[in-house]
């Protein structure tokens, strides 16, 4: 399997492709990585060093890419935050020349918008960009709760909103949907959910809550998803994969002590998920 993954770099912690990339390449996967910044670390400490790309960078990139033949047989190109239309549009622009070499590939999309807590902490142009360029073309998108209302004009708080948003957002464009933290107010207050819906169904799973807050999971749940689906076609089992992988990433990162996701740490949990986790179908 082989996947494109346009995506911030940072050079301390994992978030971006310093997220996704170990991960898959553990699970097997050929990883393109594409830059979209090169900084020292993510934003989140407030202070970091190093350039963000432009839109041609990243064109130029790919393009190199195309000429040695890279972009046959890619199974997937993958994106997580775009800070604006010039890096926008030249992900777009990769996924139509992939798709050009490799028909059959899917364009796996987190569009990073915000959350509940603090609303959309991206650019108004970023937020159209977003909902009106970025998710018609994608095949798959991995939206929180709030960016799935956000991306469909509506306000899921309970399963069945949640699954009537993801019905929108799949009239939109993406056939399947990964909601990566599903709130509702009959759920154990100690618990996590993912839900995935496709042509198949949908299915949820739950998880305990672990303390704190790591920074590049989100980033992790996208790409193994995206992987585990490609490779077996089957929603449910790639959900169970990949809360389990999480998960032992999260609990093995609260248990270290320190910020940044114990990436390389967790690494079996990778390879060989505990599958501790089973989803439920729910439609």
């Amino acid at each position: 399997m082989r996947i494109l993954s346009i995506q911030s770099l940072v050079s301390y912690g994992h978030v971006g492709n310093s997220a996704a990339v170990f991960p898959l390449q553990r699970i097997g996967v050929d990883v393109m990585p594409v830059p979209t910044v090169c900084f020292s670390n993510h934003t989140g400490y407030g202070a970091w060093s190093g350039p963000m790309l432009s839109g041609d960078n990243v064109r130029d990139i790919v393009s190199g890419i195309e000429d040695r033949g890279g972009l046959e047989n890619v199974d997937a190109v993958l994106s997580g935050y775009q800070g604006g239309n010039d890096i926008g549009d030249a992900i777009l622009d990769a996924v139509a020349r992939v798709k050009k070499h490799s028909p059959n590939a899917i364009y796996a999309c987190d569009p990073v918008l915000g959350n509940a807590t603090s609303g959309c902490h991206v650019s108004p142009e970023v937020q159209d960009l977003i909902r009106d360029r970025v998710v018609p073309h994608a095949d798959l998108i991995a939206p929180n709760q709030f960016e799935l209302g956000f991306i469909t004009g509506t306000s899921p708080d309970s399963l069945s909103s949640t699954l009537e948003a993801a019905d929108k957002a799949r009239a939109i464009g993406p056939r399947t949907i990964l909601v990566k933290n599903v709130v509702r107010p009959d759920r154990d207050p100690d618990t996590v959910e993912m839900l995935a819906v496709t042509d198949d169904g949908a299915w949820i799973v739950q998880t305990p809550q672990l303390p704190g807050k790591a920074n590049g999971s989100g980033d992790v749940t996208t790409a193994l998803f995206t992987a585990h689906l490609l490779r077996s076609g089957d929603a449910a089992d790639a959900l169970a994969r990949t809360a389990a992988s999480v998960f032992e990433l999260l609990e093995i990162t609260a248990a270290s002590g320190q910020r940044e996701l114990q990436l390389i740490a967790a690494q079996e949990a990778y390879a060989n998920p505990s599958m501790r986790f089973t989803p439920t179908k729910v439609r």
